[in-house]
């Protein structure tokens, strides 16, 4: 029987719930976990984020998407950004702290404790969600294998410098405009200061360099986003890794939102058929 329960919610650490999907074949037999992380402006929702779900959970992988508690949602409309407020509190540090707060709630519940195999955890990010788990997996020895969907390589490099930052830090805020909503989100300074008061946690290529565990890298070779070159950053940081590049696809590997479709972008089922292959394989 295929559980599919959405939306549950989860107290995190800094005061805002972290709205979790939860999608398994029930059976009484441990399964690998797959967890996956959402990109900047993004959410669990987003794409084909909710029809990537069977691809999972028939090969017999529990599936679990969240929103990280500061993304711009809410419990009454997770989907785009009606709290504006937490967007511009959010953090890299709180979204580790989400990450951590998931999987410690996943190990811990009774109720999923026949279903989940504690040693096949799997960390899968897209975009800026790349970096976060390449973090996580760099530091939390639960974590058995890494996948990162054209993962960012320098969070610092993402920041700007000079006149820029000055004005950022004098004004306290600086707004990005959201191409499909119009809406003008804030970042506000706080997030850059965060970053540099935890750099030394924070810096992927340290991050990648301590990989020792099987590390998934899948890019796209024409994403504008998140340059190709910062997959190969990643792979030459951790030679161990693997790089799979799929030709000609962009940042969200031919998805956008809404996505209307009644199937999946041909470059994303290759991405999911690497993705699955690789969780799936024995360590």
């Amino acid at each position: 029987m295929i559980q599919e329960i959405k939306n549950l919610t989860l107290q995190g650490k800094h005061n805002k719930p972290i709205l979790t999907d939860v999608c398994y074949r029930k059976t009484a037999t441990k399964k690998p976990l797959v967890v996956f992380c959402h990109g900047y402006k993004g959410y669990k929702d987003w794409g084909v984020f909710n029809q990537m779900v069977p691809s999972f959970v028939e090969e017999n992988i529990f599936l679990v998407k969240f929103n990280f508690s500061h993304n711009g949602g809410t419990v009454e409309q997770p989907i785009d950004f009606p709290d504006l407020e937490a967007f511009g509190e959010n953090n890299l540090v709180k979204e580790l702290d989400d990450l951590e707060t998931v999987l410690d709630w996943l190990l811990d519940n009774n109720e999923f404790s026949e279903e989940i195999n504690p040693e096949q955890i799997t960390l899968i990010g897209h975009s800026r969600g790349g970096g976060i788990v390449t973090l996580k997996a760099a530091e939390d020895k639960r974590v058995k294998k890494l996948i990162s969907w054209a993962g960012v390589s320098d969070f610092g490099a993402r920041f700007p410098t000079g006149p820029v930052l000055e004005h950022w830090k004098k004004e306290g805020v600086a707004y990005v405009e959201n191409a499909r909503t119009k809406q003008q989100m804030p970042h506000y300074f706080q997030f850059y200061t965060n970053f540099i008061e935890n750099e030394e946690r924070l810096t992927l290529y340290k991050a990648a360099a301590n990989i020792k565990i099987p590390h998934l890298i899948i890019h796209g070779s024409k994403d504008t986003s998140v340059e190709f070159k910062e997959a190969e950053n990643l792979h030459k940081w951790n030679p161990n890794s693997e790089l799979f590049v799929i030709e000609n696809a962009d940042h969200g590997f031919g998805s956008k939102h809404p996505w209307e479709e009644d199937f999946l972008p041909s470059d994303f089922e290759i991405l999911l058929k690497k993705t699955i292959k690789f969780a799936k394989t024995d360590v």
